[in-house]
């Protein structure tokens, strides 16, 4: 009996071994673990300004499903980025008694569990300004 065909037909096993092994995709990480902090869930709305976990404020473009998508509040001014909008003194906006500029060239997506409080609500004409970097969301 002629046995030349048997390395083939383990070629071909090892083969079909490979794709498949290679062909599966790893099961998806579990959902990333939500600190909830004391007391009922925040209720950010979309063109108020909160303060978040790191004391920092920011302006609330959206909020969807347990995320919010947010502008930064910082007291730097940086020429050099078309999306920094300096924020009227004496507002909300203000950082440590300073005067504050938003980040709306840089919209980030976080948890509403990282608002602390609420701090008020932009300006209406300003709000109309930046409303739409929500993205729908």
């Amino acid at each position: 009996m002629d046995t030349s065909w048997w390395p083939a037909v383990a070629a071909v096993v090892a083969v079909a071994l490979v794709v498949l092994v290679a062909g599966r995709h790893p099961a998806p990480p579990p959902p990333a673990r939500v600190r909830h902090g004391p007391g009922p869930e925040p209720r950010p709305r979309a063109g108020e300004i909160w303060r978040l976990e790191d004391d920092l404020p920011c302006l609330v473009l959206s909020v969807r499903a347990h995320r919010a998508r947010i502008a930064r509040i910082t007291t730097k001014y940086h020429d050099e980025r078309p999306g920094v909008i300096p924020l009227p003194p004496g507002g909300e906006g203000d950082v440590h008694g300073r005067a504050g500029f938003l980040e709306a060239d840089r919209p980030i997506e976080v948890s509403v569990w990282e608002f602390r409080r609420r701090v008020g609500e932009l300006d209406p004409a300003l709000w109309d300004e930046v409303k739409g970097l929500g993205g729908g969301r």
